[in-house]
């Protein structure tokens, strides 16, 4: 075993003489043990967190969504929907025909995104599971499925015969308009459904038709759409799908997976998870002064034993390298600990929830392997820097007074 380990094993599992330097050392282990498992817990509430507020819009967002590089539609021929068919990865893959076009109800006005979509609509998103009242659409009619929000804000029930729902988007072309009904494209539509998704935006803008309805309104030939969503495989390559993609459509295509399409949300939640990772760090970094200060303590104690190792011929560097392992052994005995307490709290909250949000809604964690390596790096790496500062007091001058 080498010797500067060795010494500094010893060190590190020993008692001082002095008292003071135990009671040091113990409240920088114990500060070491308690900032790391919180770190950790803190860190899983945050990916807890991440997962609850995706899975909000995670209904009816695909794994992967193909959007025109210009414009706002693209044209699919046949041999490139054949070619689809092939890619192994894709479990199954749909065309969407999206506008924000004005929809009304009995004399009710609303502006909204229609989503036009086929009867495969269903095996890309999980969307139907969303239902709250009546059925999802069926291909080849007009029906609509509403946003919870939309049919309160047009005061609207389902399968009324006396008020339908009505949408309207301007006619392309160019020239004079004598009357306003030549300016819109008007299609009576037949409320089926009513979804949920739990979140206000969602609810609130979209409303979901056959996708025929969506080319007719817009006067869209047949192969023409404004996006293709795909569900793939467990075991698929994103990378790997986004290039056999690239064969088939060349650039008029751009890719997005589901934290693309809700990049705002996402990137919240982790400029929110980076804040507190940074609050954290610096109570660690408090509490490694402390560290630092009984890593001194113990060099000044040792004095005579590290003279006694120099005579002996052990370099300098090499009784530097002592404090800074015996500091790295500390620091990361600490994180060990805290983590193994971390683990302990995450997974009793995760499998038999103790704090919750609401009665009925525990507060959500996800135990990441990211987290531990994040939480073990942090702590090596303000470890290492606090032994150096403390090994750094150790010189010729020091050994020989």
């Amino acid at each position: 075993m080498n010797t500067t380990f060795y010494i500094a094993r010893r060190y590190a599992f020993s008692k001082s003489k002095t008292k003071a330097i135990n009671i040091i050392s113990r409240i920088a282990a114990l500060g070491i043990i308690v900032s790391s498992m919180a770190l950790f817990v803190v860190s899983s509430v945050f990916s807890g967190l991440e997962d609850y507020s995706l899975s909000f819009t995670n209904a009816m967002d695909p794994d992967l969504i193909a959007l025109p590089e210009k414009g706002k539609s693209f044209l699919v021929s046949k041999d490139q929907f054949s070619r689809l068919e092939v890619i192994e990865d894709i479990e199954a893959h749909v065309p969407v025909v999206e506008e924000r076009v004005v929809f009304t109800f009995n004399n009710k006005q609303v502006v909204a995104v229609i989503k036009a979509v086929d009867s495969t609509y269903t095996d890309v998103t999980d969307i139907n599971t969303a239902i709250s009242a009546g059925n999802w659409l069926m291909p080849h009619t007009n029906q609509a499925v509403v946003g919870n929000l939309l049919a309160e804000s047009l005061s609207m029930g389902m399968y009324s015969n006396d008020n339908l729902l009505e949408v309207l988007a301007m006619k392309p072309g160019e020239g004079m308009i004598s009357t306003p009904d030549e300016a819109y494209n008007k299609i009576p539509l037949y409320t089926s459904g009513i979804y949920s998704l739990g979140n206000i935006e969602t609810d609130a803008k979209y409303i979901f038709t056959d996708i025929h309805v969506g080319q007719s309104l817009l006067n869209w030939e047949s192969n023409r759409y404004s996006s293709l969503e795909f569900r793939l495989k467990e075991t698929a390559q994103e990378q790997k799908v986004i290039k056999e993609l690239q064969s088939i459509f060349g650039d008029q295509l751009m890719y997005k997976n589901r934290a693309q399409i809700n990049e705002s949300l996402f990137k919240m939640l982790k400029t929110e998870s980076l804040a507190i990772y940074l609050i954290f760090t610096l109570v660690i970094i408090v509490t490694l002064f402390c560290l630092t200060g009984s890593l001194i303590m113990i060099i000044l104690e040792k004095q005579p034993h590290l003279k006694t190792l120099s005579d002996l011929g052990l370099s300098i560097r090499s009784i530097k390298n002592i404090f800074l392992f015996q500091g790295l052994i500390l620091a990361i005995g600490g994180a060990i600990f805290g983590l193994i307490l971390g683990l302990f709290i995450t997974y009793i909250q995760q499998h038999y929830p103790i704090i919750y949000i609401s009665d009925n809604l525990p507060y959500p964690v996800k135990i990441r392997q990211y987290n531990i390596i994040v939480v073990l790096s942090t702590l090596f790496i303000l470890g290492f820097f606090a032994s150096l500062l403390a090994s750094s007091r150790i010189n010729k001058k020091f050994l020989h007074q």
